[in-house]
């Protein structure tokens, strides 16, 4: 007869991890009204007729005492684009985790998080002890639900859910026109000599891929701006030339949701969305006119660069006049300057004229 075989905690939780979870931010009020919410991955559904839900608290936790007390709480299940609103709640040490936080009240008061993938308030009817934690058994009063993709949990990494028979497509871009090969290796032959013409800048080839704007081809040039020149590499559509540039150029249809998005997450504390989307829409407007998009000394390619940068992008067109590639210069912001109108801009569009002229783009 087999004998069990002992385990640590450590291989335990290893082993739990490898069953993939949502998730989520569970949210109360205590008596006096203050907002308290954790990170929690172990909710699971009970039943539909009753509408029951649980989920569970370790004995350790700051707020277990508000949570054992208060009769109401909400599951706020989290969406793709929620990893830092995750880890913010998973930190004991915040004391006011909701601040400057945008959420509404739901059944009996308890804050419901805004930008979720979906949401359910709970009257709570029953607590059951459960080893080092608190099992506690809610009543289903009211949901909702945005549509949005959910944020995963496996293997102590965040994730994302796709469907298993189409992969990770977030977009149809079947829909959309696909650059030639022949184009894209006449494209990448001409940089190291387009680099050299310029200045010595960085350049990127990039497409409209399936997570949206996505570098398949680096020219370093005799300068690289730094060393994550990765082909592969999925860029901001909001806060990088080439993603600005896609936005502009492509049908709106195809970018718009992966707009939305960026412009929430980038949404600063108390930052009216109105007025950063007209802020936006102005931008486009202005790429349109100029025919390049610009992206100057913004925090994502600091942060990935490692210098503040500047940048433009150029549409490379097929022979319908869609655009199929982004033509991108980068650089560190002291090598190359802000100016739509300057030389490098300049020499970028007419590349990106000549590349978008030659007869072959049609060719598959």
């Amino acid at each position: 007869m087999n004998q069990p075989a002992p385990f640590d905690k450590r291989q335990l939780r290893d082993a739990l991890g490898a069953f993939a979870t949502g998730v989520t931010i569970v949210t109360t009020r205590d008596r006096t009204g203050a907002a308290h919410g954790l990170t929690a991955n172990s909710f699971s559904s009970v039943s539909l007729e009753p509408p029951l839900v649980l989920w569970s608290q370790s004995h350790t936790s700051r707020s277990h005492a508000v949570f054992q007390d208060s009769d109401h709480f909400a599951i706020n299940i989290l969406a793709e684009g929620q990893v830092a609103l995750s880890n913010l709640f998973a930190k004991s040490a915040v004391d006011d985790k909701f601040a400057g936080l945008d959420h509404d009240s739901g059944v009996g008061g308890v804050p419901v998080l805004k930008g979720t993938a979906a949401h359910l308030e709970c009257v709570k009817i029953a607590m059951y002890p459960g080893g080092d934690h608190t099992v506690y058994l809610g009543r289903v009063e009211r949901i909702g639900r945005s549509g949005l993709r959910p944020l995963v949990f496996e293997g102590g990494r965040y994730a994302v859910a796709y469907a298993h028979d189409v992969g990770p497509l977030e977009v149809r871009t079947g829909a959309l026109a696909s650059p030639s090969t022949a184009l894209m290796r006449r494209v990448e032959d001409a940089l190291p000599g387009l680099a050299a013409r310029i200045g010595d800048h960085t350049l990127c080839l990039a497409v409209w891929g399936n997570r949206g704007p996505t570098a398949i081809h680096w020219e370093p040039s005799a300068r690289p701006v730094s060393s994550a020149l990765r082909p592969g590499l999925v860029m901001n559509v909001t806060a990088s030339a080439s993603g600005r540039a896609f936005a502009a150029f492509l049908p709106g249809d195809a970018t718009q949701a992966f707009v939305d998005e960026d412009l929430r997450l980038f949404r600063t504390a108390g930052q009216d969305a109105a007025a950063q989307r007209q802020a936006f829409d102005a931008e486009m407007a202005m790429t349109r006119d100029k025919g390049l998009a610009r992206a100057a000394g913004l925090w994502p390619a600091e942060l990935l660069h490692g210098v503040a940068t500047n940048a433009f992008s150029v549409p490379i067109r097929d022979d319908a006049g869609r655009m199929v590639l982004a033509l991108t210069v980068v650089s560190p912001a002291d090598r190359l300057a802000d100016d739509l109108d300057g030389a490098v801009p300049r020499a970028l569009k007419e590349a990106g004229q000549a590349f978008s002229d030659w007869k072959g783009a049609a060719c598959k």
